[in-house]
């Protein structure tokens, strides 16, 4: 008798007032696959409570359409502007806002956390997340900065934000960090 593996939908989200990605991954029996992904876009000026509005309405239709399982988010970090992590934390409130009104449990992730768990370096850039994403999610081409975080966040939270160790690594070794392709480790 063959057991039945389920699969398991994670929305990952990458919180900003200005944009917001997202990121929707299915995971069955540790297999990553790519569902969507893309960006809440607000003006980069106005009043506070619209654009927070516009993050709510734009993540509600997100979760209304892709029906994710569980949600993942990144932890704020505070930087050298107060103002800036206010507004951040706002936005953040409202992406976690819009989860639980949906009934969703929302577990959160540092960068760190994110980086080390897709990259195996917490302190990698940008590009290096993306590339990954890209490897780990087997698309066809790069997706945008916000989008990318999104969905590491999604990964992150698949294998527990335990790190490399729990990816599935099979044809990728280990060359300064890096994970690249191109045989066992």
């Amino acid at each position: 008798m063959t057991a039945i593996v389920p699969r398991v939908r994670i929305l990952g989200i990458d919180p900003g007032l200005r944009i917001t990605g997202f990121g929707i991954i299915d995971t069955v029996g540790g297999v990553l696959n790519y569902v969507t992904s893309g960006c809440i876009k607000t003006p980069s000026a106005g009043p506070l409570a619209p654009r927070l509005k516009s993050i709510l309405d734009g993540l509600d239709e997100v979760i209304a359409e892709a029906r994710p399982d569980q949600v993942a988010i990144e932890k704020v970090f505070v930087n050298t502007n107060p103002q800036s992590t206010l507004l951040l934390g706002q936005a953040r409130g409202t992406a976690i806002c819009a989860a639980v009104l949906r009934g969703l449990e929302v577990s959160e992730y540092t960068a760190l956390q994110i980086k080390q768990a897709v990259v195996g370096n917490g302190h990698a850039a940008k590009e290096q997340v993306q590339e990954m994403v890209k490897r780990l999610l087997r698309l066809a081409g790069d997706p945008s900065a916000d989008a990318a975080d999104a969905l590491a966040c999604a990964i992150c939270h698949a294998h527990g934000g335990q790190g490399l160790g729990k990816l599935a690594t099979a044809g990728y070794r280990m060359k300064r960090g890096r994970l690249i392709g191109g045989g066992p480790a």
